[in-house]
């Protein structure tokens, strides 16, 4: 479909400021965060520093036990990496066994882990809790990232790109001798790369910014993520915003790195979504 250029720039236009309500949040925050305490209290408001100052990052970064905000960034790395790469080791087997090993009630048996996904997630909180507890697992990383592992919607978007491809393959290989492990390593896994690429972003980005479940069961402070740890900051500095913002844009540049350097890869998650290659 072809549009007229007065079409285009209405669209641009409209897009345009759509995306300068989105961004100017951040374009404030990061200004907001080499302000001093003065200035962004004060009565006047300029959305630029008037003086420039780094105590806000300084204050921030010092060596403090009730808010260890860089510990907390190590703690958030290592559990959205876990999480990750445990999220993709279940989900590739899994898709695989749903879709190349035949055993009775297969198919009933991945319909009714679809059925999970019409239930809210907040209703597991309570029983995952009392699983965590039981195994002694609470104010570690285990507790935050075994739970996520078996994504339903990770395990269904990799077993339908698993589909679309040919058996003929998985034969080919059985000829030459290969076996069920062999055949999933070497021709179904280096196939659905492009699938698991997209599933390990997603998976680290929600592991990342995940609050509610790490709130739970993250009481200790030298155990928790900072996405939690980011409420603590916000009462600990409750009158000095700027180290607060700072805080915040300190848990936002892992994501926003990411997504500059990884766009493409988002952007093919629309196309992964139906299983097409």
């Amino acid at each position: 479909m072809k549009y007229s250029k007065t079409t285009k720039i209405i669209f641009f236009t409209i897009l345009a400021l759509l995306s300068l309500v989105w961004i100017f949040p951040i374009i404030w925050a990061i200004f907001t965060s080499f302000k001093s305490n003065d200035e962004i209290i004060g009565s006047d408001f300029h959305l630029i520093p008037q003086h420039w100052t780094t105590s806000n990052y300084a204050e921030l970064t010092a060596d403090n036990e009730q808010t260890p905000v860089i510990k907390w960034f190590i703690n958030s790395v290592i559990i959205s990496a876990g999480q990750t790469i445990l999220v993709l080791v279940v989900v590739s087997l899994a898709a695989y066994g749903y879709t190349r090993l035949k055993f009775k009630g297969r198919d009933a048996l991945f319909n009714c882990l679809l059925a999970t996904m019409m239930f809210p997630g907040v209703l597991n909180l309570i029983p995952n809790y009392k699983i965590i507890d039981m195994l002694g697992w609470t104010n570690t990383f285990l507790a935050v990232i075994v739970p996520g592992a078996a994504g339903v919607y990770n395990i269904f978007l990799v077993r339908q790109f698993v589909i679309g491809i040919p058996y003929e393959l998985d034969e080919a290989a059985i000829v030459d001798g290969a076996n069920e492990w062999q055949i999933f390593r070497y021709v179904v896994l280096p196939l659905i790369r492009p699938a698991l690429t997209v599933v390990a972003l997603f998976t680290f980005a929600g592991s990342w910014n995940d609050f509610l479940w790490p709130s739970i069961v993250m009481t200790d402070v030298e155990t928790m993520p900072i996405t939690p740890g980011l409420q603590l900051l916000q009462g600990q500095y409750l009158t000095f915003p700027g180290v607060a913002t700072a805080g915040a844009l300190l848990a936002l540049l892992p994501m926003l790195l990411m997504y500059l350097f990884a766009q493409k890869y988002f952007m093919q998650a629309m196309a992964l979504n139906s299983g097409i290659k």
